[in-house]
């Protein structure tokens, strides 16, 4: 069994993540409570929980604020660097804290030559570009919409938008040309270009480019509660903002658009400001 499988197979199997508590003592000037709320998933850098408090309280972690759902169910999203402890706080008629314990992982180095020099060593003119691309993609992940999507996704299985051959992984290093790089954010799954590309869970499309500089064409799919998707080096975008989609749909088609040496899709996720690994919430890519 691979790792990634492994990790799958704890996710099945609701894993409960184990909590540090300071019993009895004082965290940040409040008391600790044993077990504010009780939460459930993969308890590792990359992974997501998920858990339920009073539908009016207030939810914060790791310094960011939580959306809550109208039942008081929310979700955590674990980032590639999450410390090994964390510091979940709920305010509702009292304040309770918990600590948040979260394994490590090790990365891999991935070296990518081939890649479009100007990818690498953007001029000023593509930095401008580059910055005002940005803001887009920010604001789309921002709109944390009130959909459910994402936590019933995160619970029964995310599906995968395309299967076919792993060419790259979460939280990888990555040295481009010779030059480093920021970590990968995605699963890179390698196909022929013009290969469809479906949604993995329902959501609603915020935003929707033919040609940004690096990622290419690129859809960006709301989840819900801060939850979101991202399709990257698509050759088609069949999609447009504001289109509601269902598991299955299509939202584009396979390319290599933006830095990429080859026709691919990069699918990655994003809890409000935290990448996570995609891979954590799907089934093992069949053979």
């Amino acid at each position: 069994m691979t790792a990634v499988s492994a990790l799958y197979q704890r996710h099945r199997r609701g894993l409960l993540c184990l909590l540090c508590l300071l019993s009895g003592g004082f965290v940040g000037g409040v008391t600790a409570e044993p077990s504010c709320v009780s939460l459930e998933g993969n308890a590792i850098q990359g992974g997501v929980l998920w858990g339920k408090t009073a539908p009016d309280a207030s939810v914060t972690f790791a310094e960011l604020a939580v959306p809550v759902m109208p039942d008081g169910s929310f979700l955590l999203g674990l980032g590639r660097d999450m410390p090994a402890s964390n510091t979940l706080q709920v305010n509702d008629d009292e304040t309770c804290v918990q600590q948040v314990a979260v394994a490590s992982r090790e990365y891999r180095l991935q070296t990518v030559n081939g890649v479009p020099q100007q990818t690498v060593t953007p001029s000023e003119e593509h930095l401008e570009r580059i910055r005002a691309e940005r803001v887009k993609v920010r604001n789309a992940k921002a709109q944390r919409l009130a959909r459910d999507d994402g936590l019933r996704a995160v619970q029964e299985g995310f599906v995968w938008p395309v299967t076919g051959r792993i060419s790259g992984v979460y939280g990888s290093q990555r040295i481009y040309n010779g030059t480093p790089g920021t970590p990968h954010y995605g699963v890179d799954v390698a196909r022929p270009t013009g290969t469809p590309v479906m949604a993995p869970a329902a959501g609603e499309v915020t935003l929707a480019e033919p040609d940004l500089f690096y990622s290419g064409g690129t859809v960006i799919l709301d989840h819900g509660y801060g939850l979101s998707s991202s399709f990257l080096h698509l050759s088609e975008v069949s999609v447009s903002v504001g289109d509601h989609l269902l598991p299955g749909d299509v939202i584009g088609a396979i390319g290599a658009t933006g830095r990429a040496t080859g026709p691919h899709l990069d699918w990655r996720m994003s809890w409000l400001n935290q990448r996570i690994d995609p891979q954590l919430l799907v089934p093992p890519m069949p053979d």
